[in-house]
């Protein structure tokens, strides 16, 4: 499989920006791990041994033990780094070093997203899970910074006619529903939310996103360095698209949830087709069934 990212480099992205420690440049974590706690708050149990996985903050490991809901928990990180001088584990980006049904939940925060092959991680995250064991998962979808590389694209187009890639390729979350169902999970559901976000200009944007340590580490990237004038132009164009009545400049960003259960015969499964052993008509009665299907001129 050609590789979409390269790994390096985003482990490199990721460590700078935690040297540097940009004060509130982990926002859409933070945002990531409110959600979480609300999602977790709904499921009405608990569980003996979770795994934060690949989510570089601390922020995943700390709603998980003020859920009261875990009993042991483990962070799998992809550098020694990550976990801040914690317990952990450390593992190749592509692989998930957990034994076979040795969890029973598992939790990863903003970074299937740089996964080159998301389908493989999450088989791994399933067979990781004991049977009724739950994944819970969110990862930037398709939308994420579609400001961005519409205005970097229309700019390099403009000035050298032609462009490379940029922003990073986004999942769909119908195509997120989907790979829940590939990798095997039962009962699996992909939702989505946008958060949009304001900035100046387009350079704070910029800004914020090296922070957060996640510029393109595309493997296909351009490596020519971008000239200022391309930047130039392209928060302009931005600027002219973009913008809000009062100048600022809009970008969005996509969370697309996901939460599939480890198969086990227990769990609830939906009915054959065809095998209900009473008929709707029964049910509602043949007046209301017809008042149902009926428009207002009585045609159906």
């Amino acid at each position: 499989m050609q590789a979409i990212f390269d790994a390096s480099l985003v482990i490199a992205h990721r460590r700078r920006a935690l040297a540097q420690g940009v004060a509130g440049a982990d926002f859409l974590m933070a945002r990531a791990a409110e959600d979480l706690g609300e999602r977790l708050s709904t499921v009405e149990r608990s569980f003996e041994r979770g795994a934060a996985i690949f989510s570089v903050s601390p922020a995943a490991a700390a709603v998980l033990a003020a859920s009261g809901k875990v009993a042991e928990l483990v962070r799998v990180e992809a550098d020694q780094a990550f976990l801040g001088g914690g317990p952990g584990i450390v593992s190749d980006p592509e692989t998930i070093a957990l034994e076979p049904a040795s969890i029973d939940l598992a939790i990863s925060l903003l970074a299937l997203q740089e996964a080159n092959d998301i389908p493989g991680q999450l088989i791994q995250i399933r067979r990781s899970l004991k049977p009724d064991g739950l994944f819970l998962g969110v990862l930037a979808g398709a939308g994420t910074l579609v400001e961005l590389r519409e205005s970097l694209l229309a700019a390099e187009t403009e000035i050298s006619g032609g462009a490379s890639p940029r922003v990073i390729p986004f999942t769909d979350v119908r195509d997120a529903g989907g790979l829940l169902q590939r990798a095997g999970f039962a009962l699996p559901v992909a939702d989505v939310e946008t958060v949009t976000v304001r900035y100046d200009t387009m350079f704070g944007l910029m800004a914020d996103l090296r922070a957060m340590g996640v510029t393109s580490a595309l493997a296909d990237r351009s490596r020519k360095p971008a000239t200022r004038r391309l930047f130039q132009r392209a928060a302009e164009i931005y600027a002219e698209r973009f913008s809000d009545p009062d100048g600022r400049v809009r970008a969005s960003f996509s969370f697309v949830w996901l939460s599939g259960w480890a198969p086990d015969a227990s769990q609830q499964k939906p009915l054959k087709p065809g095998s209900a052993q009473v008929s709707l008509a029964e049910v509602l009665g043949d007046e209301v069934l017809g008042a149902k299907v009926l428009g207002d001129d009585g045609k159906s």
